[in-house]
């Protein structure tokens, strides 16, 4: 083992002790935010409040913090293969069975997953605490000319690939006659809705806010605008002009329940 890889080595363990303490308090934040938002939710309302904005922001370093701490983490474990001396000469390796090799990869897979950094595990479990909801889906490849968005039921989501099996209930007439019509998508195509009965999940759109909604009588989603301001609740529907929907010559407002309404992804295309 030469000195200049056990420096190497040192300097990641440095950095990667330098993420976790980062990502600690960062976590820290994020609780004190939550309590506090769980006390008074209605905070939320105020004219200047800029708890939810933080609180996104907040979520978006917890998450660049995990991946550079697994980026790292990987990065060790590489070294450290590269310097183990190889096993014994001559030692035999046992065939495992078919069966032992199916709990092996489970247990590898359970193992992977312990070793994620708190926030990465709790993204996964809410992803796969959405089996049987309702949530908004990209079906398009990231390639694809536009962007199309469906309402669609969560069937399972694989902790390991981090993916979800969803089913398109109501597929349009021009999809095919089979009448349902399932999908395998990853996390980032996937955008849950408001629960109905929980409006402190909603996020609060103001008036001239750009963002996707289901399009009253169908289940697909389309970019919109809000265009009153009259919503004094949570739970108050909200008045949207959708792009593309002109009829003679203006934009009609079309009222959508709160919980139908998400944020505008970046980069959307329509």
């Amino acid at each position: 083992m030469s000195s200049p890889d056990i420096v190497s080595i040192l300097e990641n363990s440095k950095e990667l002790d330098r993420f976790r303490k980062d990502l600690e308090d960062v976590l820290s934040e994020i609780n004190k935010l939550h309590k506090k938002l769980q006390t008074t939710p209605e905070m939320v309302e105020k004219p200047g409040d800029n708890s939810l904005a933080k609180l996104k922001l907040l979520y978006t370093q917890a998450k660049d913090l995990s991946d550079n701490e697994v980026n790292i983490s990987t990065t060790l474990i590489s070294q450290l293969d590269a310097l183990l001396p190889p096993g014994p000469q001559g030692q035999p390796r046992r065939r495992i069975g078919e069966g032992n090799e199916q709990k092996r990869k489970r247990v590898k897979t359970e193992s992977d997953i312990s070793r994620l950094t708190p926030s990465v595990r709790n993204q996964l479990e809410a992803c796969a605490s959405l089996k049987g909801e309702q949530v908004a889906a990209r079906v398009t490849p990231r390639n694809a000319d536009k962007d199309e968005w469906f309402v669609v039921k969560v069937i399972h989501f694989d902790k390991e690939l981090k993916e979800f099996e969803v089913l398109d209930e109501e597929p349009g007439d021009d999809e095919d006659s089979s009448g349902q019509r399932q999908y395998k998508l990853p996390m980032g195509n996937i955008i849950p809705f408001p629960k109905s009965n929980d409006p402190s999940s909603a996020q609060d759109f103001p008036p001239g806010k750009h963002v996707l909604a289901v399009y009253p009588g169908t289940t697909a989603l389309y970019k919109a605008t809000v265009v009153h301001g009259h919503r004094r609740r949570k739970t108050d529907d909200y008045v949207l002009e959708f792009d593309d929907d002109e009829e003679d010559g203006s934009l009609p407002q079309r009222t959508v329940p709160f919980h139908k309404v998400v944020p505008l992804p970046e980069g959307h295309r329509q």
